[in-house]
């Protein structure tokens, strides 16, 4: 890794102590040597022995950060973040704790962003047959939203929580604008962050749901809230149609 590029990969976990070792394995054996930092956001105690045992085991290489409650899956994320932004990481890798993204991708990730420093890497799920269908085709509403709310198609996905971030971007964003802080939260950054300027390099990854059987979505609350920041969104948008029609217009420009 270039001296300029100091990587790190955080994992938001809430209760999926029966997967998150496999995780941590797969992580450790094709993170190259990258950091991995464990948010444990509030989980129950069966949870949080397995993710003490894993730091104890594994560091220095693996660290954990602790939230006394539950604070969704966004708030752990950003308390990856600062962890990251003190140990002086450049980027940061988010993956799901539940097993279903794919850890042998993490190389690609990482060479991506690399290569774009200035980008986000966001994962373009590939769906094996585990998927629910319920949930596939439900994506396709905030597939379009975030079109809308864009102006363009450069987010093939907004969903996928398996993605590389500048670190230096997300701390600026968070500083001057509160952020989803559950479920909502995938969308909410992307779209904010396509909003300041950055370019989105969308990567096909496959997706399995998950290896253990544990989904924290729910399906009122959290489907209230993604319609909400929808909403929000999209009154966002609407003083800013100027700079992302110029912004579409010279990205065709010859």
């Amino acid at each position: 890794m270039s001296e300029t590029f100091k990587p790190c990969i955080v994992v938001p976990v809430y209760n999926h102590e029966h997967a998150i070792g496999a995780v941590v394995d797969g992580l450790l054996v094709h993170g190259a040597g990258v950091p991995v930092i464990l948010v444990d956001d509030g989980s129950n105690s069966a949870c949080a022995a397995v993710l003490d045992r894993l730091a104890a085991v594994h560091a220095p290489r693996v660290a954990l950060v602790r939230l006394a409650v539950n604070q969704g899956k966004g708030a752990a994320v950003l308390a990856g973040f600062v962890h990251a932004a003190r140990a002086g990481c450049t980027h940061l890798l988010q993956i799901d704790a539940d097993g279903q993204h794919r850890t042998g991708d993490v190389p690609l990730f990482l060479a991506q962003a690399q290569a774009h420093p200035e980008s986000i890497i966001a994962g373009h799920p590939v769906y094996d047959q585990s998927v629910p269908k319920a949930r596939l085709y439900g994506r396709y509403a905030t597939h379009i939203w975030v079109w809308i709310n864009t102006l363009s198609f450069d987010i093939i996905d907004s969903m996928c929580g398996f993605r590389v971030y500048p670190v230096a971007a997300v701390t600026a964003l968070a500083a001057r604008q509160r952020i989803g802080a559950r479920m909502n939260f995938d969308t909410d950054i992307l779209v904010r962050l396509y909003w300041a300027g950055a370019q989105v390099v969308n990567l096909p990854t496959r997706v399995s749901y998950p290896t253990d059987g544990v989904s924290h979505f729910r399906m009122w609350h959290d489907n209230a809230l993604i319609t909400w920041m929808h909403t929000k969104l999209f009154f966002g948008m609407l003083p800013r149609i100027p700079r992302l029609l110029a912004r579409k217009w010279r990205g065709r420009a010859p």
